[in-house]
């Protein structure tokens, strides 16, 4: 007899065949799947590339004016001619200057890297030849920022919390995961000869000979080789210095002929360098170690054995007083959306199950949900392929598809259900089920996934961002297809039955059940032991979901299934015919259109809020100081201290919502973002860090602190304060920002003051008045050399400003090195000079007269006169011209449309 012919799809057909393989393959994807979890690398952000390269050049005592046309010109005049670059901003500030190439973010970093490299090489005969060090060429990268901040705090002083501090950075280091832990805020060892102006000029002894001296004696040479008896020998003349003695001992030789030992001329200290930056914890002293993690490792397994290591120094090494204040740590951030995709999964089971058990019974509701666990099995074996690391898009993928992966099983089992009981032979109804639905389902999917496709190739550093968004839920949503077509109709031929069979209700099986039970009990036993508890906690929420249905549910599902149900069907059917007498279709149809306009129109008169990332209760406050350009960085402290009282006023002593507070003043006090801009003496941060949002107890949010110190800390006189929050996502920099350029400096100052008061008179709602970022007011000294009389003494500018360079800024004249490290050794006057105008233009420059041979001493006040003028604290520059910003924050629930259009 002729078998009858029906629709069906080949590999459901061979997997119902197959079924023994099918199982092996769920395990087997099961197990692969865990592992890859494990294994795949946890952390916060994505690994995007950014196309910037930064050229970094540091040229310590020099003005912004001098900083532009000394280094940033000659680069910019050959970084311009680069091939594939959008644009070019530089910054001149005192002591630095950044330049910041953006390239097509098509191009590779590396090519991007190396462009820049030949054209900074090329420029490097213009520069001047006593910079410290060549530019620096580096790339952004977000693996690179530090993931985890160690605060080490006590009453100790900063040498002591260094040396500890060195101990931590060592033993950290060393773990295979971290690329390098940096130590902010530590004092930096110097030896320092301060010499005496009057001492010197009583000696005749100049800066050179001071110089010579030291670095002629800080040496060691090999004399080659000496054969003695057959034996050759290694000859050295050994002279380095070993300590600070043998320094002060040396004896220098005056350009008039006299010895004088250098401690009779000079004060030798072996000191530190002077304190540029501050940091407080809490009010303590503190130095922070940033720790910033290899590409791709675990940054969960980083932070775990980083915690341990803290803990065993604690314990074993650390002074009584001195603790560690772990701050800024983002696998916190990463464990809790972990934990929130592991449970969404679970939840995700247990109710899609609980809802379907009512249509299609427990059995075949359980086996539905199964496609959740395994589409996510199936694409944990996919994206580590990829490149891909668990980080917080590639979650959030996750949970966001969660409700979607059930649709197609549901459809595939349903039918399945629905075909059963007209065909006995379950094979057959399977198979028929799948074949029916197969195409209907796949392009449903086809649908769903349409949108995401385009979102795939999303350009630009945002599409970076958001790129594993789209390819995650592509992936999972495939899989599930997989899953929907493959696995579940198996588990439909092996278990599937009617829920409204007399042998059911009357509980027939329950021994089955009971066996099934015990063995979901001791594997549940087993995760716990293993501290797998995502597992564990999974096998027993099942366990009681089964108890529930047979014990309570079954009856339940008996009422909706012949009662409540029909009834509904009945309603729907009867409300269907209503619908579809005479000519209402038409006027439905008309009405749908008619409300798509209408939404249309709602929308744009309504105009809802507009934002990049979503307005969120903020993890970290911060409180950014900023002084009048030319303030010293012992000034910005003692404003800085002001604020951090007045932070302590409004946060409260021992407050449970406050993981800590932290101040910088200087070195890491920049706000957030990518900043380069050398050592801003004239700025400190305020820094409130709060604990876990499941963690606070306090009766206000972290939104409501925000706008507390808003209103109470902007009021210190002659202080810029800004009160901000932690940024969400890639940096998107302030809501306002407008940008002037021109080639004159002069007319742009003149021009876009002019356009700031013409934007703060409009008063729109919302902007406070715009901040300028250029400032104009940085105090200066000039020395106006009479070059007549300078050339007609023998003295050149070069040689007069060389000199008081030394004597001010100081200079390295050689190296003290101790076993592997190595320390400067500083030549400059003593510090009564240094901060006494009148004492450094009466200082004598000594030098003998190539004209005459005569050896002669110029007081600087017979050949230079002294101007106090003001400066500009820094110069910006895009594209080779003159560049000014004016920002502001909002501080109301203004959209950034409304703004752009105003």
């Amino acid at each position: 007899m002729k078998e009858n012919k029906f629709k069906q799809f080949f590999a459901t057909s061979w997997a119902i065949d197959n079924r023994t393989s099918i199982y092996v393959l769920a395990i087997f994807i099961s197990v692969l799947g865990l592992m890859n979890y494990f294994a795949i690398p946890k952390e916060q952000f994505p690994q995007v590339v950014i196309p910037y390269i930064v050229v970094n050049t540091a040229y310590p005592g020099t003005s912004p004016e001098d900083i532009e046309n000394l280094v940033t010109r000659p680069l910019e005049n050959e970084l311009k001619s680069i091939s594939d670059v959008k644009n070019i901003t530089s910054n001149s500030v005192p002591d630095f200057s950044s330049i910041i190439v953006e390239f097509d973010p098509d191009l590779s970093i590396e090519t991007a890297k190396q462009r820049v490299r030949d054209a900074v090489d090329k420029a490097k005969s213009e520069l001047p030849t006593d910079l410290p060090n060549e530019p620096d060429i580096m790339d952004i990268d977000i693996s690179a920022m530090p993931v985890m901040f160690l605060n080490i705090s006590g009453d100790f002083d900063l040498d002591k919390l260094k040396h500890f501090a060195e101990i931590t950075q060592d033993k950290i280091e060393g773990l295979k995961e971290i690329t390098r832990v940096d130590i902010v805020g530590a004092l930096d060892r110097e030896i320092q000869i301060d010499a005496d102006i009057f001492k010197m000029q009583a000696a005749k002894v100049t800066f050179s000979d001071i110089e010579r001296a030291v670095s002629m004696e800080n040496m060691t040479i090999s004399g080659g080789i000496l054969t003695n008896n057959g034996v050759r020998n290694t000859v050295r003349v050994v002279g380095q210095f070993k300590d600070v003695e043998t320094i002060r001992n040396i004896v220098v030789h005056s350009s008039s002929g006299a010895f004088v030992k250098l401690s009779d001329i000079a004060k030798i200290n072996d000191s530190f360098k002077e304190q540029e930056s501050f940091a407080r914890l809490d009010g303590k002293n503190v130095i922070t170690l940033n720790v910033i993690k290899k590409n791709g490792a675990n940054l969960l397994d980083a932070s775990d054995q980083i915690v341990e290591i803290v803990e065993d120094l604690k314990n074993n090494q650390y002074p009584k007083g001195m603790d560690v204040t772990i701050t800024g740590d983002q696998s916190l951030h990463t464990r809790n959306t972990l934990e929130e995709l592991n449970n969404t999964i679970i939840i995700g089971f247990i109710l899609v199950t609980i809802v379907l058990m009512f249509f299609m019974g427990f059995t075949n509701a359980f086996f539905v949900g199964l496609s959740v666990p395994l589409s996510i099995f199936v694409a944990y074996l996919v994206i580590p392929g990829l490149g891909f690391t668990m980080n917080m898009i590639v979650m959030f993928a996750f949970i966001f598809a969660l409700g979607i992966v059930v649709d197609d099983a549901i459809v595939v089992i349903e039918n399945t259900h629905r075909l059963h009981r007209f065909n006995p032979d379950i094979n057959i109804a399977a198979k028929k089920a799948a074949g029916e639905v197969f195409m209907p389902i796949l392009s449903g999917t086809l649908t769903t996934l349409a949108p995401f496709f385009p979102l795939a190739f999303w350009p630009g550093i945002v599409g970076q961002f958001m790129h594993y968004l789209p390819v995650t839920l592509i992936i999972t949503l495939f899989a599930s297809l997989f899953v929907a077509y493959v696995f579940n109709p198996v588990f439909a031929v092996s278990f599937m039955k009617h829920e409204y069979d007399e042998d059911f209700q009357k509980g027939s099986g329950w021994r089955k059940v009971k066996i099934t039970i015990i063995i979901m009990l001791a594997f549940a036993a087993i995760f716990y032991i293993t501290k797998v508890y995502g597992i564990a906690n999974f096998l027993v929420f099942a366990v009681l979901l089964i108890l529930l249905f047979h014990f309570v549910i079954k009856k339940a599902i008996d009422v909706f299934q012949n009662k409540l149900w029909p009834w509904v069907l009945r309603e729907y059917e009867r409300e269907l015919r209503l619908i579809l007498i005479g000519s209402r279709p038409v006027w439905i149809l008309v009405g749908m259109i008619g409300l798509f306009f209408v939404t249309i129109f709602i929308t744009g008169a309504v105009k809802p809020t507009v934002l990049f990332f979503p307005n969120s209760d903020p993890n970290n406050i911060y409180v950014y100081i900023k002084m009048p350009g030319g303030t010293d960085q012992n000034v910005t402290d003692s404003v800085t201290r002001i604020a951090e009282q007045r932070v302590y006023k409004i946060m409260g002593e021992n407050n449970p919502d406050v993981e800590s507070i932290i101040s910088n003043v200087t070195i890491g006090a920049e706000e957030q973002g990518f900043t380069t801009t050398g050592t801003p003496f004239n700025r400190g941060k305020v820094s409130i860090n709060f604990v876990e949002h499941k963690h606070r107890t306090s009766e206000y949010s972290t939104t409501e602190y925000l706008e507390m110190l808003r209103k109470e800390i902007v009021n210190i006189p002659g202080v810029e304060i800004t009160v901000d929050k932690d940024q969400n996502g890639p940096p998107t920099g302030k809501p306002i920002n407008i940008e002037v350029t021109s080639e004159d400096l002069e007319d742009l100052i003149v021009d876009a003051y002019a356009f700031r008061h013409y934007i703060d008179s409009l008063n729109i709602p919302g902007v406070e008045e715009l901040k300028s970022d250029f400032e104009m007011n940085s105090p200066e000294i000039i020395v106006q050399i009479d070059r007549d009389r300078a050339q007609r003494l023998g003295l050149s500018t070069g040689q007069i400003g060389l000199e008081i360079r030394t004597a001010l800024y100081g200079k390295e004249i050689s190296k003290l090195k101790q076993d592997e490290d190595e320390y400067p050794i500083m030549l400059r006057y003593d510090e009564n000079v240094r901060k006494n105008i009148n004492s450094l233009v009466n200082l004598e420059i000594t030098y003998r007269d190539m004209n005459s041979g005569m050896l002669r001493s110029i007081p600087l006040s017979t050949v230079a006169k002294i101007d106090y003028t003001s400066s500009y604290a820094g110069i910006k520059r895009l594209d080779q011209n003159v560049l000014l910003q004016f920002t502001r924050m909002c501080f109301r629930d203004i959209r950034p449309t409304t703004l752009c259009q105003s």
